[in-house]
C-alpha cells in the first residue's frame, strides 16, 4: 500500500539532512486503484434513478427560485429607475 511505503521511506530517512522518496511503480499504483475501487459499494440501478431525479428536481426548485427572483430585482430595478 501506498501508507506502507511512505512509512518505510520515512523511517529511513530519519536523521538525513535531505529526504529522499521512495517512488511507486506504475504497476503497483494501478493494482492500487483496482484495489480501492473493489471496496467501493456501486449503486443499483434503482437507486441511480431515484439520485439522479432526486438531483434534477432540486436544481429544477433551484432554477425556480433564481429566476424568480432575477425577475423580481429586475421590476424592482426598472420600477425605481424608470
Amino acid at each position: 500500500m501506498a501508507t506502507e511505503t511512505r512509512g518505510e521511506a520515512a523511517a529511513k530517512d530519519e536523521g538525513k539532512g535531505k529526504a529522499q522518496r521512495k517512488r511507486t511503480s506504475p504497476a503497483l499504483f494501478v493494482r492500487q486503484i483496482v484495489a480501492e475501487l473493489r471496496k467501493v459499494i456501486w449503486p443499483t440501478r434503482r437507486e441511480l434513478i431515484t439520485y439522479t431525479a432526486a438531483a434534477l428536481v432540486f436544481v429544477l426548485i433551484m432554477l425556480a427560485i433564481v429566476s424568480g427572483l432575477d425577475w423580481l430585482l429586475q421590476r424592482g430595478v426598472f420600477w425605481v429607475f424608470g
